[in-house]
């Protein structure tokens, strides 16, 4: 509800807002993929039920708030189950008004019409070009037809801007998916061994995750051996670890629909050899500069920019770069991008800067392709009122306890 009540403080009187939860698109012959609710739709609304819309239309006095759900269907339901009750998502969202789906043509005309609306606020998200048309643009193009007197708005920012900062709730809950999360890696750690396949390794995350009820991570998880630590965002899974080689693991758990993005390196055998530390030294080095720094008030596009002259110092030091125009050979991303409800979450940081309550990452890289060694590690901060806190410091992140832990 205090999310909702935050974006109807930017709203202005007479607008609605209009949020589906979306549908599950078509895999192949008549199977869809897992559904995967909007995530804007939870943020506002706490439910990831398919085809739900969520309605509020703020006036002078009030801001009138609809949920519209399925209606009920024996036969539909014993095949995909139970559809959502009004008093059940009520339980779950606070929202008190309830309307089946079908009904949703008409309270929008009604609305438009005899309600004072004069404006529908619709997430127009689009994140490529020839990605098809979502509910949003479908309905817009109904309203121009229909309603061309009716004006549109972009809520997508509005949205953005309020997911920026994490209440204390997402807070929590962030710290209880990093504690799940370094349970995954820890099995990782623990099993790991010369000859054992990346989907091994794989299986023992998606167990760790699954004694914790958490049946999918937060996304799919990268985890690369030697070679394939080469492929920044790698799925294939297939590759076998040979002693020597790094692993590289990129993954998150989520919890009470927040999730982290952690990354880890180590040896396969258990023990870094020279070049193998000499490199994570730097990243470890670079992370431990970048949290002792981080604090309200600097502007996010700098963030990056800071990471990659420290990082590219420590990698001149060891005679592997001598000047900082080369420094993307060695150092191939940036990495400090938001982290919440989604792991790129969205959020506005146009004319902002670090605020107590920002949640990303600070995601070190080293690419060494002539030492056959590529890794990353990559942390949590959150911005606190004097500086910052690394959420992912629950998982080993130093040389010695990372060995410590696989010995």
């Amino acid at each position: 509800m205090g999310n909702r009540q935050s974006l109807y403080d930017m709203m202005d009187v007479g607008s609605m807002a209009v949020i589906y939860s979306g549908h599950a698109p078509r895999k192949t012959a008549d199977e869809p993929y897992p559904f995967f609710a909007d995530r804007s739709f939870v943020y506002l609304t706490g439910l990831q039920r398919e085809g739900l819309i969520f309605t509020a239309l703020k006036s002078e006095s009030v801001v009138e708030e609809t949920l519209f759900i399925l209606p009920p269907d024996a036969h539909a339901e014993r095949w995909t189950g139970k559809r959502v009750k009004a008093a059940e998502a009520e339980e779950i969202s606070g929202i008190k008004n309830y309307k089946y789906v079908t009904d949703f043509a008409g309270f929008l005309k009604f609305k438009v019409k005899e309600a004072f609306c004069d404006t529908v606020c619709l997430d127009f998200d689009k994140y490529f070009d020839n990605e098809p048309a979502s509910e949003a643009y479908l309905l817009a193009r109904e309203i121009q037809k229909e309603y061309p007197y009716v004006k549109l708005c972009n809520i997508h920012k509005k949205i953005a801007h309020i997911r920026t900062i994490k209440k204390p709730c997402e807070i929590e809950a962030m710290r209880k998916a990093e504690l799940i999360t370094r349970d995954g890696i820890l099995a990782m750690m623990k099993a790991s061994k010369p000859g054992m396949y990346e989907y091994q390794y794989k299986a023992e995350f998606d167990y760790a995750l699954a004694q914790h009820g958490v049946l999918s991570p937060m996304f799919p998880s990268i985890i690369s051996a030697g070679k394939n630590n080469f492929c920044i965002h790698y799925y294939d899974y297939r590759g076998q670890a040979q002693d020597g080689d790094m692993i590289l693991n990129d993954v998150g758990a989520v919890w009470d629909n927040c999730g982290n993005d952690v990354s880890r390196g180590w040896p396969c055998n258990g023990k870094f050899n020279d070049r193998q530390r000499a490199l994570y030294e730097c990243a470890y080095n670079t992370s431990n500069y970048m949290f002792s720094v981080l604090k309200p008030g600097i502007p996010m596009n700098e963030v990056d920019l800071m990471a990659r002259k420290f990082n590219f110092e420590q990698l001149k030091g060891l005679g592997l770069l001598e000047k900082y125009e080369d420094a993307g050979k060695l150092i191939w991303h940036g990495g400090a991008h938001h982290v919440g409800f989604d792991t790129h979450d969205v959020v506005d940081m146009v004319g902002r800067k670090t605020e107590p309550g920002m949640v990303f990452c600070v995601d070190i890289g080293i690419y060494c392709e002539e030492w056959g060694i590529g890794f990353r590690l990559e942390d949590n901060c959150l911005i606190t009122e004097d500086g910052c806190e690394n959420l992912s410091v629950v998982t080993p992140r130093s040389i010695e306890d990372i060995e410590n832990v696989m010995r």
